[in-house]
């Protein structure tokens, strides 16, 4: 249906929502058999790229020259290197090192998210090596020591790492408790449910499979909403200082 020029999806300054109704999908050097839909990147003024891959069964999604965090959102694929084979499966994730030699395979139909950032060395600290895991396997801790919002840590917290992916879940009704604003970029994909965000001015409804990249400095804030929990991954820059 022609959707006459509306969208939920807005671009600002500050802050994106990208929603599936705006989202297009197109080939992408090292992609095969498969399409990605890109959310955000360096072209858009974020810090770091972010995208969904859609593989085919037996689509390839080759090595990248930056490190790259990959969450199964539905299907299966295989990571292979020359040391290690993994089986990644709905709520898998991996960490893999910038120009890591490896080889990433869809068993079946695959949605990926996929973050790729220039690693960002700190002096006398190793950088990390390949890291996969399962999101269910992450113990789950309360944020602010609210019960109803429930935070897992899909990477180590250790300064090797210049950024964090979490799991955030609210039960409904669930909240942040203040409006941050803070030096931090976020790129957050809800994965199930929904509510209202605000972003810098603005509020909007927000649902599973909405994208949204928030600069430093935006104010941000959530509520979820409806009868359901709502449940998104988020990226942040982390373990490194404002000037480097």
């Amino acid at each position: 249906m022609n959707s006459l020029g509306h969208s939920r999806s807005t671009n600002r300054r500050d802050h994106l929502l990208h929603t599936p109704d705006a989202f297009v999908r197109s080939p992408m050097p090292g992609l095969e058999r498969g399409m990605a839909i890109v959310h955000t990147s360096p072209a858009g003024g974020a810090g770091f790229t972010q995208y969904t891959a859609e593989l085919e069964a037996g689509g390839l999604l080759a090595p990248a020259v930056t490190q790259r965090f990959v969450y199964v959102l539905s299907g299966a694929a295989d990571i292979a290197s020359d040391r290690s084979f993994n089986s990644l499966r709905e709520g898998s994730y991996a960490y893999i090192p910038a120009a890591h030699a490896h080889t990433l395979t869809a068993q079946q139909a695959t949605r990926l998210a996929v973050i790729e950032k220039a690693y960002q060395p700190l002096d006398g600290v190793p950088a990390p090596a390949l890291l996969t895991g399962v999101e269910a396997d992450v113990t789950a801790t309360a944020l602010m020591g609210d019960p109803d919002l429930q935070v897992r840590a899909l990477l180590p917290e250790d300064p090797s790492f210049d950024f964090a992916v979490n799991t955030m879940t609210y039960q409904p009704g669930a909240s942040l408790s203040m409006v941050e604003v803070h030096v931090m970029e976020h790129g957050l994909l809800m994965l199930e449910g929904g509510g209202v965000y605000r972003l810098g001015d603005a509020w909007y409804p927000v649902a599973a499979g909405d994208f949204i990249w928030m600069a430093p400095f935006c104010p941000q804030w959530f509520g979820a909403l409806g009868k359901q929990p709502a449940k998104y991954l988020i990226y942040k820059d982390w373990n490194r200082g404002p000037l480097s």
